[in-house]
């Protein structure tokens, strides 16, 4: 009989403790359909604000370009193209704030410590890398097969074609910026250091190389351009590394001594 209550009682708290795993999992689903609600509804206020203030934005996206539509559709093409990728960026900030506070209940204070230092970080250095993308990438890259282009053809530009052109050497720069930010989280996680950072910098060049490849315009100019930052991005996130080393061997000094 004691057997018997005994495996009962078992077999209560299995089905009390999958009840609440049952009930942990649906309140996580539910903050992050929370999350997802409140990003949409940032996406959709940022956009209905650019879209009725277009004819503003738009000197800034064609930066003196000529640009020729084929039929009223491009055009609403076109401006819908616009304000979404300038909603979509205005609403990162907002994005973030959601995730970190949908993040932060689950983490420890060592976790909580690094993203909450790292988040402002991400966010710098994605407008950094847009920003890098805007000004430099896109006109010199643009212009220069334009040039090229205009000695044998008639060149005419349609707008999607020079939004398609505009988002693929911004946006992505944007993202390959984070470089910094993936390399101190590697080191964190203990899966990277310099010394290993160091011994593969040839193949770690030759993969930006490659990436370069994928997301900058074909011409050699644009990949030296983009190539640079890139480099120079790998180099300081040596540094970064090395300076932290540093400070975890003085700390770990000190806690000895104490």
């Amino acid at each position: 009989m004691e057997e018997k209550e005994t495996e009962i009682v078992k077999q209560k708290r299995r089905k009390l403790t999958q009840e609440d795993n049952m009930a942990s999992l649906t309140e996580h689903l539910m903050d992050l359909r929370a999350v997802v609600i409140k990003s949409v509804i940032a996406i959709v206020i940022w956009f209905v604000i650019v879209f009725a203030t277009v004819t503003w934005w738009f000197p800034y996206v064609s930066k003196g370009a000529d640009i020729v539509v084929l039929g009223p559709f491009e055009v609403i093409r076109f401006y819908i193209q616009t304000s979404g990728a300038i909603s979509l960026g205005l609403s990162i900030p907002f994005i973030c704030w959601f995730l970190w506070q949908f993040m932060k209940p689950g983490l420890v204070e060592r976790e909580t410590m690094f993203i909450k230092s790292s988040l402002p970080g991400m966010l710098v250095l994605f407008i950094a890398g847009v920003t890098f993308g805007y000004f430099i990438v896109h006109p010199i890259s643009y212009f220069f097969l334009i040039s090229m282009g205009e000695r044998n053809f008639d060149v005419l530009v349609t707008a999607d074609e020079y939004m398609s052109f505009l988002l693929m050497t911004t946006i992505p720069f944007g993202l390959i910026f984070q470089l910094p930010v993936v390399i101190l989280f590697l080191n964190y996680i203990g899966l990277l250091d310099a010394e290993i950072m160091q011994n593969m910098r040839k193949y770690a060049y030759f993969i930006l190389l490659v990436v370069t490849a994928l997301i900058a315009p074909p011409d050699l100019f644009t990949h030296l351009i983009t190539l640079s930052p890139m480099i120079l991005l790998y180099e300081i996130s040596i540094i970064l590394i090395k300076r932290r080393d540093k400070k975890k061997a003085k700390k770990a000094q000190k806690e000895a001594h104490s």
